[in-house]
């Protein structure tokens, strides 16, 4: 199992969600060992996909360094990251990855549009060794499990007759992510988008983007992509969020009503105490390539 990059540059134009402005973004192969990083073009500054560099995780992940930010990278990273892609330079000109329709099936295009290459140097993954979990009083959790597989399980509980009870049970592949993940989009209430407008944010955001509910229904005309779009795209969102470990995640995710800050909180939690993982050559590992192999498959 081998480093993975693009085969060539790839360039799109979009808006950005919270700004509602036009963004150039430009995805660039990298050589072994270079990581993932992204690079503000207009500001000259470079913010490695570290977990170090977040700096927000409210209403999306948010990275930044020497006061320059570059948010809302969640859906790009989990295209990106369900794909194997180890190695990648984001070049963009605003401080927002644009947000396409709202989930990261555009991204999957985009990668197979530029085209996968695998370099010289041999892949690494994160190998959960002990059960680590962070929690909160009113009963959330996100956690990450040990397993030699790449498993992702969450739970949603909204009181909205649209929503309401919603498990999705997820075992990685590329082709399974590009069937049941990839197309799963955001959503958000009516009021809350109303109110995010009025300080300034949401500006991009349409049904053309997300799915949009008021107090009882789905308001987007042509309804939703799967029964339990929700729920999948909350496992969308993890996926993007767990590319902050810096390698791929071999393990079990699994989330109670889980979100981007309690997603940051695990990743760093799980680094805390090096018992709690092992950094796996694959060409070494025969057991995890051969899964990673069949995974690929398809790409």
């Amino acid at each position: 199992m081998k480093q993975r990059t693009l085969a060539n540059e790839v360039e799109i134009v979009g808006i950005g969600l919270h700004k509602g402005v036009p963004v150039k973004m430009r995805l660039e192969p990298l050589d072994s060992d270079m990581g993932i990083v992204f690079y503000r073009s207009d500001a000259g500054v470079t913010i490695p996909l570290k977990k170090e560099f977040v700096v927000d995780t409210k209403m999306a992940t948010v990275i930044g360094k020497d006061g320059v930010v570059i948010s809302t990278i969640e859906h790009l990273l989990s295209a990106v990251y369900a794909y194997g892609i180890d190695n990648l330079r984001i070049v963009i000109d605003n401080d927002e990855v644009p947000v396409l329709d709202g989930s990261s099936s555009g991204y999957c295009m985009l990668i197979e549009e530029a085209g996968i290459k695998e370099l010289d140097k041999s892949k690494k993954a994160i190998k959960v060794k002990k059960m680590v979990e962070v929690t909160t009083p009113d009963g959330k959790r996100v956690c990450l499990k040990p397993s030699n597989r790449i498993v992702y399980d969450f739970e949603i509980d909204f009181e909205h007759p649209a929503i309401g009870k919603q498990n999705f049970h997820f075992d990685y592949s590329i082709e399974e992510y590009k069937e049941n993940i990839s197309r799963a989009r955001t959503f958000g209430f009516l009021h809350e988008v109303q109110y995010l407008r009025s300080i300034g944010l949401a500006q991009g955001g349409s049904m053309e983007n997300a799915i949009v509910l008021d107090q009882t229904k789905v308001l987007n005309p042509e309804g939703l992509r799967y029964d339990d779009e929700f729920v999948r795209h909350k496992i969308l969102d993890a996926i993007g969020d767990m590319a902050l470990l810096e390698y791929t995640m071999v393990g079990e995710y699994d989330a109670i009503a889980g979100s981007h800050h309690l997603n940051h909180l695990l990743t760093k939690k799980l680094y805390e105490d090096e018992s709690n993982y092992e950094i796996v050559d694959l060409e070494e590992a025969s057991e995890q390539a051969v899964m990673f192999e069949m995974a690929y498959a398809k790409a």
